[in-house]
């Protein structure tokens, strides 16, 4: 009778060790998997359940509303004050804030469907088509000023911005100044005609 005592509690300890060490071995599995997590793919899946956000900006300013697209350096987001799509390039980006269940949502092993072209699209591509169709736009950058205009050019890493007063056309006579602007100044824009 002794005897089986013993061995029960000598099963029960080593089935508790083995118990504890599959849930450590868990745990640093799941360690492992979110540590493989880019802010992209948890920004994709926000945007895909279209979870209310506030989205941080370097300079303290926030913007709501709802994430519209995700490119491969840069989120587009429909706030609850303006119409048209807000750009943020994601280096401009201190934090994005939602619920709670909308942060766990984004750690789940889901698959995300590739939007394609769109996560190959980089902050200078995105840029160089609104030049191509001539789009007003406004750019905020990093030291608080907000300009309004028209980008003639999208280098690489720059633009070339035709600075001209809300409603008109980019006329020579309406161009007030030109500016060289790198894609790191760049804080937000805004392009009234922008479709994503």
């Amino acid at each position: 009778m002794h005897w089986d005592r013993l061995f029960e509690d000598l099963e029960g300890q080593l089935a508790a060790e083995w118990e504890a060490e599959r849930a450590a071995l868990d745990a640093e599995s799941e360690r492992l998997r979110i540590s493989r997590l880019t802010l992209r793919n948890r920004l994709r899946v926000l945007q895909q359940t279209d979870a209310p956000v506030t989205v941080r900006l370097a300079d303290g300013e926030r913007q709501s509303g709802r994430l519209h697209a995700v490119g491969a350096d840069w989120l587009a987001a429909q706030t609850v004050d303006a119409p048209s799509a807000l750009i943020v390039p994601l280096q401009a980006v201190l934090g994005i804030e939602t619920h709670h269940g909308a942060i766990l949502d984004t750690l789940e092993d889901g698959v995300i469907s590739a939007d394609g072209v769109r996560d190959r699209m980089t902050l200078g591509f995105l840029l160089r088509d609104f030049a191509r169709r001539r789009l007003p736009l406004r750019i905020a950058l990093t030291d608080g000023e907000v300009l309004h205009g028209t980008i003639d050019r999208a280098g690489e890493d720059h633009l070339d911005f035709a600075v001209h007063d809300t409603g008109d056309a980019r006329h020579a006579r309406a161009v007030r100044s030109f500016r060289l602007v790198p894609f790191t100044a760049v804080r937000w824009v805004r392009a009234s005609g922008a479709a994503f």
